[in-house]
């Protein structure tokens, strides 16, 4: 059970801990009293930490490694509209990568964001595996290859693929990882029915994140796939027993920059 720490210094009675409170937890408090936690809910804490973080005198700190407590900056995260926008908008999958590594450093650096991305009931179920070697990541996708052999003829979606990408990989074109130096592997628990969104989320956080660090990434699909089924791919990946592969992310430094924006279909919105 997460509990809730007080500065009664700090606090100044205004209630918004109660409000933003999903669980109910927290009773307001009142001119003669300061704010409790309901004894009854406790237990019902998923340590979310909207109380922490709306709190405006930064009275309260869930008893959660409360030494990494951080208290943000004036203006700190600000981004102009039209900074996001394009920021987003020149997202690319990056498919042509330079040689260079990575370092291990700015690496944890995009996972310690992606430690923020939302998950069902603050679960954070997801962990991660980084193939950092670029050999093992040649050797990942040659198992990815050798998989798609075992689909020819198959009644499987990808089966009508086969055929070209083993081509094209036969003829020296790595079909499956682009070259990419690295790659990132998000696993959650088994029998979880929410965690496979939950680690979407979070790879989405890394994929965002990354071209701020010069980094350039792609949606690893066949990996994905692969390493849902293909038993010799998951023991070379070292997944964990009683955690399964959700899905994959090539990454590594983008061998071009980006120059434009280019079109996408008109926006569809039905307003109700």
């Amino acid at each position: 059970m997460t509990r809730i720490l007080l500065d009664q210094d700090l606090c100044t009675r205004c209630g918004i801990c109660s409000t933003v409170c999903i669980m109910g937890i927290i009773e307001p408090a009142e001119e003669d009293t300061l704010l409790k936690a309901n004894d009854t809910k406790a237990g019902m804490c998923i340590g979310c930490g909207h109380c922490e973080a709306y709190c405006p005198s930064q009275a309260l700190v869930l008893e959660d490694r409360p030494d990494e407590k951080v208290r943000l900056p004036a203006g700190a995260g600000d981004i102009a509209p039209e900074d996001i926008g394009y920021y987003l908008r020149k997202r690319r999958s990056v498919r042509n990568y330079t040689k260079d590594t990575v370092p291990k450093e700015k690496i944890l650096e995009l996972l310690d964001i992606a430690r923020y991305a939302a998950s069902a009931g603050n679960g954070q179920p997801v962990e991660w595996i980084v193939i950092h070697n670029q050999e093992k990541v040649k050797k990942i996708a040659a198992l990815t290859i050798e998989w798609m052999r075992t689909l020819a003829g198959s009644n499987h979606p990808m089966s009508g693929y086969v055929p070209m990408l083993i081509r094209g990989w036969e003829g020296g074109m790595d079909v499956i990882c682009r070259g990419a130096p690295h790659l990132l592997v998000a696993t959650i628990p088994e029998g979880n029915p929410v965690a496979q969104t939950d680690a979407i989320i979070a790879l989405t956080h890394f994929d965002i994140a990354a071209p701020a660090y010069g980094i350039g990434t792609c949606w690893a699909g066949i990996v994905a796939m692969a390493a849902s089924l293909y038993e010799p791919l998951q023991k070379e990946l070292g997944i964990p027993a009683g955690r399964k592969s959700a899905y994959a992310m090539m990454f590594g430094h983008s061998l071009h920059r980006i120059y434009g924006i280019p079109r996408r279909k008109p926006l569809v919105v039905a307003w109700q």
